[in-house]
This record gives C-alpha cells, structure tokens and sequence, in this order.
C-alpha cells in the first residue's frame, strides 16, 4: 500500500515536469485557455457567490447569538466575520467545494477522452497531451485569486446584512467591526493559499483523470477518488502554509 502511494507521488510529479515540456503552439493554446477560464472560473461564480454571502450571513448570526455578555461590545460581530471569512472560509472553505464542482469536472473530461481514446489520438499526432490538456487548466487558475477576493466581499457584506437586518447589530457597528485591527498581510497570506490551492485544483484532478484505466464506469470512481485527494491535499497544504506565513 505504501509503495503503491510513493509510486502514484512519484508519477503526480514527472507528470509536471511533462506537462511543460514541448509546448503547444500559442495560436491554439490561447483558444484552450480561454477555454478553460470559461468552464473553470466564469461558471464557477455563481455558486461561489450564492454560498459565500449566505455563508457570510450565518457566521454574523452564530457570533450574535453567543455574545451573550452584556459588557462584549458588538462590533466583535463584524471583525469574527472578517476574520472567519478572509482567512478561512473563502480561501481554504470554497476550495474544498471546488474540488468538488472543478476536480470532478476536470477528471471525467479528461478520463473520458482517455476512454475513447482522444488521448492516444494527440500522441500519435505528436502532441503532448499533458500540455495539450493541463497548462491551459493551470493558467485559467491563475485567475482563482479573483474568485476568492469575490467570495471574501460577498462573505462579509453577507454578515452585515445578516447582522443589521436582523437586527443584531447597528451599521457603523458592523463596520466598526470590520476595521478594527486589520492586518493587511492577512489578505496576502489567504492570496498565497489560494494560489497553491489552484495548482492543486488543476493537477490533481489531471493526474486521476490522465492516468485512469477502464471504461466509463472507472471515470465515476476516478472523479471520487480525484475530490478526495484534492480536499486531503488542500487541508493539509492549509495546516502548513497557516503554520509557516502565521505561526510565531
């Protein structure tokens, strides 16, 4: 089992080196990438913006709901909001759900193409598939930074509608709240996530898609097994980067 594993690790990274090799010509490889921009990001933002602001809102809510303590001011109410959701929630929470929506995406469009053979078609023309198919993924996820700062502003102007009109808070509170003790490396260190998240998201979901073997059935499993190692992968990436860009 642990040899199977250092194997699979060992071929995730050839697999990068490949995929920057013999590159595609610019003419067609723009076309991929807008391509992938247009499946990858633009698709992705209603769901990010619908989960982000609802999200926003029920922390906002939860953080009222224990300040039970008369002498807590309120304005604790929008910075735990700003603090949960730009350092947590919108770059590790949503990264989690696109492994989901992306990494399955990802993995049965390409382990599809490996099915019916698509794959074997590009090799025998001389392309390099890899970076046929997974240098456009990663450079349409240069842009995931955008996703995230949207899914940060939604988040908290959730928590501000959540708490002023649900009355547990007043506005200037709220943004009181928000202002206080900001540091702006914060947002730097949630933007340095994100970016090693998105590589994760465009090459893992590759890996389990490019190499599966099988029918169409395995591209189902592929997929599960793909959004599980992804998430794994973003967690423990989480733990790390936290410890070494926030621990003392």
């Amino acid at each position: 089992m642990l040899i199977r594993y250092i194997t699979q690790i060992g071929r995730y990274f050839l697999m990068l080196k490949e995929i920057f090799n013999k590159q595609t010509k610019w003419s067609v490889m723009r076309n991929l990438i807008f391509k992938e921009i247009d499946d990858l990001i633009i698709d992705s933002l209603g769901i990010v913006a619908f989960i982000s602001f609802f999200v926003g809102g029920v922390v906002a809510i939860q953080t009222a709901l224990n300040l039970t303590n008369p002498l807590i001011p309120k304005y604790l109410i929008g910075f735990a909001t700003r603090q949960s959701v730009v350092l947590e929630f919108a770059p590790t929470f949503i990264s989690v759900i696109m492994a989901g929506k992306m990494g399955s995406f990802i993995t049965s469009s390409i382990g599809t193409m490996r099915v019916t053979e698509q794959i074997d078609a590009l090799e025998v023309m001389g392309v390099n598939s890899l970076n046929y198919l997974v240098f456009p993924k990663i450079i349409a996820l240069l842009l995931y930074p955008f996703l995230i700062g949207i899914a940060m502003f939604l988040g908290v102007l959730g928590g501000w509608m959540a708490g002023v009109y649900g009355g547990f808070i007043s506005s200037a509170e709220f943004i009181n709240g928000t202002q206080m003790d900001f540091i702006p490396f914060h947002i730097v260190y949630a933007f340095i996530k994100t970016l090693i998240f998105a590589m994760l998201l465009a090459t893992i979901p590759s890996f389990h898609g490019y190499y599966m073997k099988g029918g169409a059935l395995e591209v189902g499993k592929a997929s599960t097994v793909s959004f599980v190692w992804t998430s794994v992968s973003i967690i423990l990436f989480n733990y790390i980067l936290t410890q070494l860009l926030l621990g003392s």
